[in-house]
């Protein structure tokens, strides 16, 4: 028998309705905030997300899915978005068409990481960006837009942790400073932190291993580093958070695991998740556009794992029973045909309607419009000769012989007074 995938899973009812809920709020929520969603194709060229996230980040290094397709050409699996949007806004000329353009997606990611709670190969991402402006409000809008979608998801216990990760110019100056300190303990770093030693130290600050965590908490601070720009636009963005009620921590190790921040990073946190705790992470990418061959554009944008979203939210969550509006059986089956032209009548009165396919007795259809929660019933006999049908309610029990070609009529009225 085959299976899914390790890593991987399939989502179907009940699970399937706490995603449709999830993605309907979502879509409500970034259309009261003007961001446009975005779609682009489930791989890219392999050398977009090496040079967009960078060689030395594990995501590049270890975990993609790359294959190579018969012309030859490298591709991969996206294990990210925002490579994957930038590439996008550079092609279709975007910035010619408006100065600020702010995006969003819901789209399915893929990383070979190892699987655990919240965490898997296929994963789910829903994620804003904004590009074209460098202020320091655009990048508080889309934290308020995060924390807004996060609660009204029903994500409790949450903490926002804010840092800016400089400029080039500054953050060249801090990397030698960080480089001297850690070059003192290279026998206690781990073995990958050693590594990153030499070919980009800001990398050990974003380690999870427990001998490099010790060592980090000593370790120069970048918001002691900062250069004029950056200081301006971080207080900018401390007053801002502040004047809108969003509460953050300072912490100068969050660096985040993509090579391309300037400025600001940020990251929400639920103590709901346990140990691994990140929910929702993002930054500004000013440098990343030009970068990518396109027009020097400032952007900024952050990403939240579906996944991880669900997991947090699941304990306090009150159990929906999904209901269908009504079921229609028939007395026998020669009736079918012109039971289904009720059904279709129904049903194109957006009222959500079923019909019995296995041609079963009418106990039998009873018991399933019953397994079904349907509100209420229809049921066709000998009265459709005359023009009749039957009505049933299946939470009073009550029912009533109705005229056909009032069917809709009636359904609409009764179902918005249930």
């Amino acid at each position: 028998m085959f299976k899914s995938i390790r890593g991987t899973k399939d989502i179907f009812q009940p699970e399937i309705f706490r995603w449709q809920r999830l993605e309907s709020y979502i879509h409500q929520l970034m259309k009261h905030f003007n961001f446009t969603e975005i779609r682009t194709p489930v791989f890219e060229e392999t050398s977009l997300f090496a040079r967009g996230i960078g060689d030395e980040t594990d995501i590049v290094g270890k975990e993609m899915y790359t294959f190579t397709d018969k012309s030859g050409a490298s591709l991969t699996l996206k294990p990210e978005m925002t490579a994957a949007v930038v590439r996008t806004f550079i092609q279709h000329n975007l910035g010619e068409i408006r100065p600020v353009n702010k995006l969003y997606y819901i789209a399915p990611m893929f990383r070979q990481e190892r699987p655990q709670a919240g965490r898997f190969r296929q994963f789910h991402q829903v994620g804003a960006e904004i590009f074209g402006t460098k202020s320091f409000i655009a990048d508080g809008e889309l934290i308020i837009l995060a924390d807004e979608m996060l609660r009204g998801l029903n994500v409790k216990n949450l903490e926002l942790h804010l840092n800016s990760v400089g400029c080039p110019v500054c953050r060249s100056i801090y990397v030698e400073k960080l480089r001297e300190y850690f070059s003192q303990f290279v026998d206690k770093l781990s073995e990958d932190s050693r590594t990153r030693l030499d070919k980009n130290p800001l990398r050990i600050l974003d380690s999870k291993d427990e001998q490099d965590t010790l060592l980090k908490n000593d370790a120069p601070s970048i918001l002691e580093n900062l250069c004029d720009d950056c200081k301006s636009h971080f207080d900018g963005l401390k007053e801002f958070l502040t004047m809108n009620q969003i509460k953050f921590l300072l912490n100068p190790n969050l660096v985040r695991g993509l090579d391309y921040y300037t400025k600001t990073a940020f990251e929400f946190t639920s103590s709901d998740l346990g140990a691994q705790d990140a929910i929702c992470g993002g930054g500004r990418y000013d440098l990343l556009v030009s970068q990518l061959g396109g027009k020097e554009t400032p952007g900024i944008g952050w990403a939240c794992g579906i996944e991880r979203i669900l997991l947090a939210a699941e304990k306090y969550e009150q159990s929906e029973e999904t209901k269908l509006d009504c079921f229609v059986c028939t007395v026998k089956s020669d009736f079918k045909n012109s039971a289904f032209n009720i059904v279709t009548e129904i049903r194109r009165a957006n009222i959500a309607c079923e019909i019995d396919l296995l041609d079963r007795s009418l106990k039998a259809q009873m018991r399933e419009a019953n397994r079904q929660n349907a509100k209420f019933v229809i049921i066709v006999g000998e009265e459709m000769h005359g023009g009749n049908i039957t009505l049933k309610n299946l939470s009073s029990g009550e029912q009533e012989l109705i005229e056909l070609k009032d069917v809709q009529k009636i359904l609409k009225n009764k179902l918005a007074s249930s």
